[in-house]
């Protein structure tokens, strides 16, 4: 499979997708025509969306349509030559894949080779399940299982900052709940950081440590570099 899993779309006072750019530049030839999915978008338009990322992934001669303007959602998939999962509220990205029929297309798709290419929900979604995804359950999914295109859970926008005064729980106190009581270990991504998956191939693209989560709150830091479980 070869996956490109971001943590994040923008950076604080960059342009949208610009961080990533140079590694999508790298993981897609210039020319692709790839398929867009917006649904996790909530409170602004499909359209706007697509918009959106076609302009920034036109400067690197990535050629991107929306799945929603397509009649045929499956026939859109099983002829895409790369697929794109945008962020937003991983509950409804994941009730409109279920609602669309698309799941299991996606994941022949993947596993066949097609490249695929998330950030934020979009990565949350590629995983066993969203148990681990930040959002609010604004909808209720037939099921919390994703696309499982990877043995692992992702844990987008990572961060282990709290709020002086604030009552509730931490990033980590939450993600050791969830490696209480499931088996699948979660990997940490704060922002500006990714997975790369190529084949047998796994790296891990950070400029900070990351934090892998495994069964019963046993933690390993992880760096730059390749990543083997």
């Amino acid at each position: 499979m070869n996956l490109l899993l971001l943590s994040n779309s923008t950076i604080q006072g960059q342009p949208y997708l610009d961080w990533p750019k140079p590694l999508i530049q790298r993981f897609l030839p210039e020319g692709t025509e790839a398929v867009f999915i917006p649904y996790a978008a909530v409170t602004f338009s499909y359209d706007d969306y697509e918009k959106m990322v076609r302009e920034a992934l036109g400067q690197i001669g990535i050629k991107v349509r929306s799945i929603h303007t397509f009649d045929d959602p499956v026939k859109a998939i099983n002829e895409a030559q790369a697929i794109l999962v945008g962020g937003g509220n991983t509950f409804k990205l994941l009730s409109e894949l279920y609602k669309n029929e698309i799941i299991e297309p996606i994941r022949t798709k993947v596993t066949n080779g097609t490249p695929y290419i998330g950030w934020s929900a979009g990565s949350n979604v590629a995983c066993q399940s969203i148990k681990t995804t930040n959002d609010m359950p604004i909808m209720e999914p037939p099921s919390f299982d994703g696309l499982g295109l990877l043995d692992l859970q992702i844990n987008a926008h990572y961060t282990e900052q709290t709020i002086q005064g604030h009552g509730g729980e931490s990033r980590l106190q939450r993600l050791l709940e969830y490696s209480a009581v499931n088996e699948t270990p979660v990997l940490c991504l704060p922002e500006g950081c990714a997975l790369k998956i190529e084949g047998e191939s796994w790296k891990l693209i950070s400029s900070e440590p990351c934090k892998l989560i495994r069964k019963g709150g046993v933690i390993q830091t992880l760096h730059h570099g390749p990543l083997t479980l």
